[in-house]
């Protein structure tokens, strides 16, 4: 039983730190294409729409995408794919991209926007730290408040004593020694 409030807990933490993980890797990934200075003219090779949700009562939520392909400065032929671009770019268009050298081209045809980049990554990390507090903070409740109350009843040893609650143990039912209980009928 314990698994169910300490395990999946756990697991939610490792989950949304990896989810942080990737958005962090994403967000520097962008600002280093930004920041190198480099861009190139790039053709739209293709569009298409990926659509997610629609099942039961949810909404559908459709999503852009563009297939891009340049030549670097250092002549090799990039090829890469973008979610959420502008509805306007058709295939064959010439767009400007930005892009940074290396083994592995970072590259995006968005439009610089270091603040609306940093505002969101900051609301993401903010949601997700949220969470994370929330499962810790239900976890720490959870070992101090059910606990006890199931060491009462398994007879589990937690390190706590029936003084700590304020119980005497000094006869079967729980009275002190020298309690008469006597019954009055009407």
């Amino acid at each position: 039983m314990d698994f169910m409030f300490y395990g999946v807990p756990t697991l939610m933490i490792v989950v949304v730190v990896g989810v942080a993980v990737f958005v962090i890797r994403r967000a520097l990934r962008i600002r280093r294409a930004w920041n190198s200075g480099l861009t190139a003219e790039a053709r739209c090779l293709r569009t298409y729409t990926t659509t997610s949700g629609g099942s039961g009562d949810t909404s559908v939520h459709t999503t852009l995408h563009h297939v891009y392909e340049f030549v670097a400065r250092d002549g090799r032929t990039v090829r890469f794919e973008e979610s959420g671009g502008s509805g306007t770019i058709l295939e064959g268009d010439f767009v400007t991209v930005f892009y940074s050298e290396g083994e592995r081209v970072n590259a995006t045809a968005h439009r610089p926007s270091p603040v609306r980049n940093g505002l969101a990554l900051a609301g993401i990390l903010g949601f997700l730290g949220m969470f994370v507090v929330f499962c810790v903070g239900f976890m720490v409740t959870y070992s101090h408040v059910f606990e006890p109350i199931d060491d009462m009843f398994f007879g589990g040893d937690s390190g706590y004593s029936d003084t700590d609650y304020g119980t005497d143990s000094g006869t079967v039912d729980g009275f002190p020694e020298g309690w008469e209980v006597t019954t009055e009928s009407p």
